[in-house]
């Protein structure tokens, strides 16, 4: 029996199924070969939206779609191959007697379930799983370390996972994987961090925590444009516009983004440029002499909402008193 795909897997284009995801400016995503040939073939807006795109359009990988495409397709049922109870792949991942190559069966296998199942991220949590999750993140070989991330950002999925995986010491692995990781790694451990900053009182922590802003500034300038939605988060509290300030070039960076970014990277740049302006009158100095007035004035034409209210209170922050320093 065939497996059937859900349709957010399939590209709009050719409707098979993606290999290669990609997000368009539009904030809609495509197969790369797919998109790649439509834009090739001189078209310049979007297949879907018909809205006008960039003379050279970004193409973002989704790295989080590409994943769940590829554990959906690793753990979907077959009648030939039925899939191990749960508290036999806790029970091998956990195990120090498992060979590797069943901890990572385990790895994958969980990935894909917990991805779907609320109940067993919570059994999986409550069994004391999570020590050796973090263990194989902290792993060599890239491949555990890809799957064990991917299964500690699907248990971040819940608020009552979150806090307790920062106490587990969350934070510190995640943040080793920004810093040195392989590029998928990355992207994964910066939508983990985005997952656990959801919670206030995660903020402060992952903020303050030595090595995380300039591990997702530096991502940022790599082009992870997933970097700039964690800092916009990071960015309310304290420690983050602290960590933030001591960052050289963060405003380039910002005004990168603003001139480059998608939709959403706009979006968050704008928002994380006027919390930084409103705290620092240095920061709004240095903004304004990078000059991101002219910027704003050339995004007034801009439809998105949120868009246009972070692009009217930055101005605003930028015209006030405090931009004198």
């Amino acid at each position: 029996m065939s497996t059937q795909f859900p349709d957010d897997f399939k590209c709009p284009i050719s409707l098979e199924i993606m290999s290669d995801p990609v997000i368009l400016s539009s904030g809609h995503t495509f197969d790369r070969v797919s998109i790649q040939r439509w834009l090739d073939s001189g078209h310049r807006t979007c297949p879907i939206t018909k809205l006008p795109l960039p003379e050279h359009p970004w193409l973002i990988p989704n790295h989080a779609l590409r994943s769940l495409i590829s554990n959906y397709t690793l753990v979907s049922p077959s009648k030939s191959q039925p899939c191990s109870q749960p508290q036999t792949l806790v029970s091998a991942l956990t195990s120090p007697s498992s060979p590797i190559g069943t901890k990572l069966d385990s790895l994958t296998h969980l990935a894909g379930l917990t991805k779907r199942d609320s109940s067993l991220r919570r059994k999986l949590t409550e069994s004391g799983a999570v020590p050796a999750v973090l263990k194989f993140v902290d792993s060599e070989d890239p491949v555990l370390q890809e799957k064990a991330l991917s299964l500690l950002l699907n248990l971040s999925l819940d608020d009552d996972n979150k806090v307790g995986l920062v106490a587990e010491g969350a934070v510190n692995r995640v943040v080793k994987i920004l810093r040195i990781g392989s590029p998928d790694c990355r992207a994964i451990a910066a939508t983990i961090i985005t997952s656990l900053a959801v919670v206030e009182v995660n903020k402060a922590t992952i903020g303050a925590y030595p090595d995380a802003i300039p591990a997702l500034v530096r991502l940022l300038i790599a082009g992870l444009e997933r970097a700039i939605e964690v800092l916009g988060l990071l960015v309310k509290c304290k420690e983050g516009r602290e960590e933030m300030m001591k960052v050289n070039g963060c405003v380039k960076v910002l005004v990168k983004v603003l001139k480059n970014g998608s939709s959403r990277g706009v979006q968050y740049g704008l928002f994380t440029l006027n919390c930084l302006c409103n705290y620092s009158e240095i920061f709004c100095f240095e903004a304004r002499k990078q000059g991101v007035l002219g910027i704003c004035m050339g995004l007034v034409e801009e439809e998105n909402e949120k868009i246009k209210r972070y692009l009217s209170n930055l101005v605003q922050t930028l015209s006030g008193n405090h931009a004198n320093g």
